[in-house]
């Protein structure tokens, strides 16, 4: 069995000592995993990670050799002691792996003791803010492609073995297939690849190379083109050796262009592709893609049937990282708030949930950040977060309370998805949610408010701190 106990920043660990070693270590808390600006300036964010995160949890331990390593930085030996046994024993609810999410809405919350709240902070924000940002990501290249298939081709650029998650997270958010063997066979996702360069290069002759490879290979030979000259040499080698191979009952599946002038290239390819009477011979392109540059693609016409996706994709490039953040919001039943000079920084008091409300037409209206306890049917309005004369009504709306219990007593208690079905998931709830906010320029802002009772608990609290 693994123990995840030292996966933890170690500030975690001095804090859950001093909150043992003076007592504390039995408050009664809530936190809040949620974070605060979209990525890629975008709308909205793919929830993922969830699944991973709950199995990691599971097995959130601390092995001899473990507490050996922490006595070996002078923590207390009676704190050692309580370590040997520890295992998360809390609740944790959260919304749907898959689910579409907005900023500042609540999309975790942990309940249990300080301690075992405290110590899994860490390994919370790292699972779940990387697979979100890579889901995303995954998600807006997908809508670019407008129905053409993404492959993953990111393991070789991607952050160490963080590529295993990101795969996964990849497939969430809609990749067809990925190149990480050691992914696809974890979380059971379709493998796909076919050759590189070096395959053609360590032949003398290219159409050798290409021959070769399809004997070996029959039921999925895509021909890498543009080893030497993709018009002049790759795309009639690849003509030929369908020539030579339609006899035998055997079809060349597709050819890759991997640099060049890709719209160019990939409309001359298609060109003398049918002109041989090859029109179902697919063409794929890889190279430096993202969601800006296919796009761009298909704005000029580009013949291009599947894109092979790496680096960009497999690294959230250009943000770096999702600015997730968990957050104590209560404390042996008394509400707790952050306060900051940078208002995007200031915390919501006390257990909360999170109501969505759909329109007539069962597309997204608004997301309600209530408190835990409030009864749902009774919220006839909620109001904008800081502009007081801003209020919505929800009376009479279709709503959907979107935390779930995953783990009660430290035990899951609810199926965690498989990958397939988060995505499939993903694409049920994408249709919710109007066009103009997945825009990649200045996309339509979610609204989300608060519910009178959280409003007024939140004002009554800064009423207090300033008097």
């Amino acid at each position: 069995m693994k123990n995840y106990g030292l996966y933890t920043d170690y500030y975690e660990i001095t804090m859950s000592q001093a909150f043992f070693l003076s007592g504390k270590g039995t408050d009664q808390t809530s936190f809040d995993y949620f974070y605060r600006t979209n990525p890629y300036g975008g709308g909205y964010l793919v929830f993922a990670g969830l699944s991973d995160a709950i199995e990691m949890i599971k097995d959130f331990r601390f092995s001899s050799e473990d507490l050996q390593f922490l006595t070996n930085q002078g923590l207390d030996s009676r704190f050692i002691d309580y370590l040997k046994d520890f295992k998360f024993r809390g609740n944790i609810y959260a919304m749907r792996e898959g689910e579409i999410a907005f900023p500042r809405v609540p999309i975790v919350r942990v309940e249990g003791n300080i301690i075992e709240c405290q110590l899994i902070e860490t390994l919370l924000l790292n699972i779940l803010n990387y697979e979100s940002l890579i889901a995303t990501k995954t998600f807006r290249i997908v809508q670019a492609a407008k129905g053409r298939d993404i492959i993953d081709f990111g393991l070789r650029r991607a952050h160490g073995t963080g590529a295993v998650q990101a795969s996964k997270a990849a497939m969430i958010g809609g990749a067809v297939a990925t190149s990480n063997v050691y992914a696809a066979r974890k979380y059971n996702l379709k493998v796909s690849g076919t050759m590189a360069h070096s395959w053609v290069q360590s032949f003398l002759d290219e159409y050798e190379a290409f021959r070769t490879f399809a004997e070996i290979h029959p039921d999925n030979c895509i021909l890498l083109v543009d080893t030497y000259n993709t018009l002049e040499s790759g795309v009639p080698n690849a003509i030929k050796l369908a020539d030579e191979l339609k006899d035998k009952g055997i079809k060349v599946k597709g050819i890759r262009l991997d640099s060049g002038d890709l719209s160019y290239l990939s409309r001359k390819a298609r060109q003398m592709l049918d002109e041989a009477g090859y029109p179902d011979i697919i063409i794929t392109a890889s190279n430096q893609l993202n969601e800006y540059v296919i796009n761009s693609l298909l704005e000029q016409d580009a013949k291009i049937d599947a894109f092979g996706v790496g680096t960009e994709m497999i690294t959230g490039k250009p943000d770096a990282s999702l600015d997730g953040v968990y957050k104590l919001s209560e404390c042996n039943g008394i509400p707790r708030m952050k306060i900051s000079e940078n208002i995007e920084k200031v915390t919501l008091p006390g257990a909360k949930k999170v109501v969505r409300y759909f329109d007539d037409h069962g597309q997204f209206f608004r997301d309600a950040i209530v408190k835990s306890s409030e009864d749902v049917t009774a919220i006839t309005e909620i109001s904008h977060p800081s502009v007081d004369y801003k209020k919505t009504p929800v009376k009479g709306l279709k709503y959907e309370e979107l935390q779930k219990l995953i783990m009660k007593d430290g035990e899951v208690v609810s199926p965690l998805p498989s990958t397939q079905e988060a995505y499939e998931y993903l694409q049920e709830r994408s249709k919710q949610l109007a066009d103009e906010h997945y825009r990649f320029i200045s996309p339509h802002i979610y609204k989300v408010g608060l519910s009178a009772a959280l409003k007024q608990e939140r004002d009554d609290f800064l009423n207090r701190l300033s008097s």
